[in-house]
């Protein structure tokens, strides 16, 4: 396995200090630990704040959990933070808008502390503090990207800020803060190494390319095709930024031997025993050992992927049979094939009439849409800890196949759509997943402006299934207040009429004139009312 980036050095010191602080408020002040320049003394101790600052750029948690918040997975069991946002019910003391915005901020002070005292290292040079600095702006800018898409406007500030300041400081407008992100990325992308400069043991570092991704992503969030579009193109047509491509076998891509493929342009990171996730213990089929079944991906889901040979699945088609692989490489279905850790592989039965732990059973612990993930879930025993389903595989929050769809999207926004264009990204995604060569899979169809978006929108869909992208795709096309309020379905599986239908679940609600930005915390406003809240709450 390829070394990973040493960004988990020093685990027990950092977690005696500051930065515990993934709940900092914006009123916490750092510990004199890591303020004294007594602290400053090393490289070595700089890297174990930039590394905590690594560590809150992002969690596990979010990243699957995002995914209930899109109509793509269904929560069926408890009702988490996610689940009431989804079923319209939130209020400005959800669990999930606290910990969001606590997350973030304590994450952005992180970032300050460093950026306010790496000079004071003497034995660090000059050239290794500009990129270390440079990749703390990045995880700076990521983190208000984060903050301003979920709430709209939000405090901001570059210097850390005092305890009498954050009881009176107000929120930026989105706009400015979008600029000031768009500007901070330009610049630490002039000053980090492409992934091609890094050495291998620098694996999982943010890199120039990471940088441009995340300007394109920002962009996209704005609609603003033509700069998303030259931002995709610096990463397609250039090798400047950094050289990317498709790995070769999709279900594998997620894999630990894979982490560090060509197509990886930014991940979370984690390593054995010292940091792993364990999600999946919640996902996965109960017959390999899952404690229960949280939420599970939906019949809307399945129904988006294509056949094998381009056309739409339609009912008169079979289930499962003939698909876009991709389906059978991030969804579990009846009739699935499971391989353990152990290499041995049998059937996975989910039917009703099944036998097995992973039948499906009205108001049990499994499956509440008769479907579980898949992705993720590598055989290797490699990648977990013991038998347990802790993992220590990357997880991927920038893909070059997200950069394509990007691309592909912006093109056509801007009416300049080509079959070169689209040879460049959907038919490479296509002919990766493994798509028969016929002209209705490969081809540029012959379609206007508004039919293609649907495809396009669709292939991406499909593509970043499960990767938590889902819920931002679809408040940024305004079409989570139609998608979002759609009752639910899972497999055919419910027998309650004396045939097998579709399973019915309850439908979500999402407010047209509220939801798509969430409230400020009801904490933060106690702490300080010039914050105001956003409508409807």
């Amino acid at each position: 396995m390829t070394r990973k980036f040493k960004i988990y050095a020093h685990l027990t010191l950092l977690a005696a200090g500051l930065f515990i602080s993934s709940c900092v408020k914006l009123d916490v002040t750092p510990t004199n630990k890591f303020t004294d320049e007594t602290y400053w003394t090393s490289e070595d101790k700089a890297n174990s704040v930039l590394n905590m600052a690594y560590r809150q750029m992002f969690t596990s948690d979010y990243f699957i959990t995002n995914e209930i918040l899109s109509d793509n997975v269904y929560n069926g069991y408890g009702a988490s933070n996610e689940k009431i946002i989804a079923t319209g019910l939130a209020d400005a003391s959800n669990g999930r808008f606290e910990s969001e915005w606590g997350a973030c901020y304590g994450g952005i002070k992180t970032c300050h502390t460093f950026l306010a005292n790496v000079d004071r290292v003497t034995a660090m040079s000059n050239s290794v503090k500009e990129k270390r600095k440079a990749e703390i702006r990045f995880i700076r800018a990521s983190l208000y990207l984060e903050l301003t898409t979920w709430y709209g406007d939000v405090p901001h500030f570059t210097v850390d800020i005092t305890p009498e300041q954050a009881k009176t400081i107000t929120r930026k407008p989105h706009a400015e803060i979008m600029e000031w992100i768009h500007k901070e990325l330009d610049e630490v992308a002039a000053i980090l190494p492409s992934s091609s400069e890094y050495p291998a043991a620098d694996n999982g570092r943010i890199t120039r390319g990471a940088a441009v991704a995340l300007n394109a992503r920002a962009y996209l969030y704005e609609n603003n095709w033509a700069k998303v579009a030259e931002y995709c193109d610096k990463l397609i047509n250039s090798s400047a930024y950094g050289t990317y491509s498709l790995f070769s076998n999709y279900e594998e891509l997620f894999w630990v031997k894979n982490e560090y493929n060509s197509e990886i342009i930014l991940s979370l990171q984690y390593v054995p025993d010292l940091r792993t996730w364990g999600n999946l213990v919640d996902y996965v089929p109960m017959s390999a050992n899952a404690r229960l079944n949280n939420a599970a991906p939906t019949q809307g889901l399945v129904d988006s992927y294509l056949m094998k040979n381009g056309k739409k699945w339609t009912s008169s088609d079979p289930d499962y049979a003939n698909r876009d692989p991709r389906m059978g490489a991030t969804i579990v279905y009846d009739g699935s094939k499971w391989r353990d850790r152990s290499g041995n592989t049998y059937t996975i039965e989910i039917n009703p009439d099944s036998k097995t732990l992973d039948k499906y059973t009205n108001g049990s612990a499994g499956s509440s849409t008769g479907y579980y993930y898949r992705k993720f879930a590598d055989p290797s025993p490699a990648a977990y800890t013991g038998g347990s389903w802790d993992s220590n595989l990357n997880l991927p929050l920038i893909r070059y196949a997200d950069v394509l769809l990007m691309y592909a999207e912006a093109k056509n926004e801007l009416g300049g759509m080509n079959s070169t264009i689209w040879n460049q990204t959907i038919r490479k995604l296509r002919e990766r997943a493994g798509f028969d060569n016929t002209t209705e899979a490969m081809d540029l169809p012959a379609i206007g402006q508004t039919d293609l978006r649907e495809v396009i929108r669709n292939e991406r869909r499909c593509e970043l299934a499960l990767e938590g992208l889902r819920a931002f795709d679809i408040r940024r096309w305004k079409t989570a207040e139609i998608v979002l309020t759609q009752p639910i379905r899972g497999a055919k599986f419910d027998k309650s009429s004396g045939t097998y239908d579709y399973i019915k679940l309850p439908a979500g609600n999402f407010s047209r004139n509220r939801d798509y930005l969430w409230a400020v915390p009801r904490k933060e406003l106690l702490l300080n009312p010039n914050l105001k809240q956003n409508p409807g709450y």
